[in-house]
C-alpha cells in the first residue's frame, strides 16, 4: 500500500482526500515510479471541479511528475531500476507516493536537470515549448500577449518568447507580479486591475495589435484578447482559468482575418518523436540558463488541498510542486 489523494465527487480542494491504495506490478509496456516531485497544475482544479470530466470515480489527479524506477514490467528494454524519469499528461494519477505508467510515456531527465525543477515544469515547459514554437512559431519581430505573465505557464513563455526575439507584452494582477513579469523578460507589463489591456496594447503598439496572444484566462480576457490582434493575428486560447470564453459568431472572426485555436499538449505531443523532441528542447533551454524555472512554492503532497486553494485565489506566482 501507498499514500495518494483520492477525489471521489466534484467541488473545492476539500475534496481532496489523503489515503492508502493499492498500486500493483507493472504489466507488459509499463514501469513503477517512486514519484521525488509532483507538478501542480491548473489542470487539476478543472478535473476536481468536473469543467474537465475524469475517466471515472473516485480518481487520482495529476498529470504530471519526476521519480525513480522501482521495477520495470516484463520483457521490456529501454528502461532500468534507478533511471530518473518524467511525465506530463496522460495517464492521470500523479498525486501519489508511486504510480505505475507506460514506459512511452516518460523520458529521462539529464543529469543537468534537478529532479525538482523538471517535476514542476515539464507539463508548463512543454506547454510553452508547443505554444511557442510549433502553434504559432514565434520569431524576431514579433509582438506577442501573455495573460497571467507572472504564472507559472506564463513565466516561462515570457522569457523564451523574449529569447525568441518577440517583443513580450504580459498582463499581471498586481504590482509584485509586475516586477517578477519584468525579470522574466515582458518588456511591457499591464496591471490589468488599474488599466484597460486592450488599450494599453493598442498604445504600446501605436495601434497596430500584437501578432499573437497566448489566452489562458479565458473567459475574463477572452474578447479583449481577440481586440488587441492586427490583422491576421492568432488568438491562441490554451485555458480558462476565469470560465469558458462565450460562443464566438464566426463573422467576428472575419473583421480582421483572425485565426483561433484551442490546442492541448497531448495531441501537440501525440507521437513518442514528438514527446522527446519537446522534452529535449525544453530540458536545453533549462540547462543553458535560458529559461529559469521559478518554483516559489513547496507543499507536502498530504496538503494538496491548500496548494489548490492557493492556486486558485492567486496567491502563488512560478510553479508549485508537491513532495510525497
Amino acid at each position: 500500500m501507498v499514500k495518494a489523494i483520492r477525489v471521489y465527487q466534484h467541488g473545492g480542494p476539500e475534496v481532496l482526500k489523503w489515503e492508502d491504495v493499492e498500486i500493483g506490478e507493472p504489466k507488459e509496456g509499463e514501469i513503477l515510479v517512486k514519484n521525488q516531485a509532483i507538478g501542480l497544475n491548473f489542470i487539476d482544479v478543472y478535473f476536481r471541479k468536473g469543467v474537465y470530466k475524469p475517466p471515472s470515480l473516485p480518481y487520482t489527479p495529476g498529470m504530471e511528475a519526476v521519480g525513480v524506477v522501482k521495477a520495470v514490467g516484463p520483457g521490456l528494454t529501454g528502461r532500468a531500476v534507478g533511471d530518473v524519469v518524467a511525465y506530463a499528461g496522460n495517464p492521470m494519477g500523479s498525486y501519489a507516493e508511486e504510480q505505475i505508467l507506460p514506459a512511452d510515456n516518460v523520458v529521462p531527465v539529464p543529469s543537468s536537470v534537478d529532479p525538482i525543477v523538471a517535476a514542476s515544469v515539464m507539463l508548463k515547459g512543454m506547454t510553452a515549448q508547443y505554444l511557442l514554437r510549433r502553434c504559432f512559431k514565434v520569431e524576431p519581430g514579433h509582438v506577442v500577449l501573455i495573460h497571467a505573465a507572472a504564472g507559472g505557464t506564463g513565466s516561462l513563455l515570457c522569457q523564451w518568447a523574449n529569447a525568441l526575439g518577440a517583443t513580450v507584452i504580459g498582463t499581471v494582477s498586481t504590482k509584485d507580479k509586475a516586477a517578477q513579469a519584468k525579470e522574466d523578460g515582458c518588456h511591457h507589463v499591464i496591471i490589468y486591475k488599474d488599466e484597460d489591456f486592450v488599450a494599453r496594447v493598442k498604445e504600446i503598439t501605436s495601434g497596430s495589435g500584437v501578432h499573437v496572444v497566448y489566452d489562458s484566462v479565458g473567459k475574463d480576457t477572452f474578447q479583449g484578447s481577440l481586440d488587441c490582434l492586427r490583422v491576421r493575428g492568432y488568438m491562441v486560447s490554451f485555458g480558462q482559468a476565469s470560465g469558458l470564453p462565450e460562443p464566438v459568431p464566426l463573422a467576428a472572426l472575419g473583421v480582421k482575418s483572425l485565426f483561433l485555436t484551442r490546442p492541448t499538449l497531448m495531441q501537440y505531443n501525440g507521437t513518442r518523436d514528438e514527446l522527446l523532441e519537446s522534452a529535449g528542447e525544453l530540458f536545453a533551454n533549462i540547462a543553458a540558463g535560458t529559461i529559469k524555472v521559478r518554483i516559489n512554492h513547496k507543499y507536502p503532497l498530504s496538503d494538496a488541498a491548500q496548494a489548490h486553494a492557493d492556486l486558485e485565489s492567486r496567491k502563488t506566482t512560478g510553479s508549485v510542486v508537491l513532495l510525497p
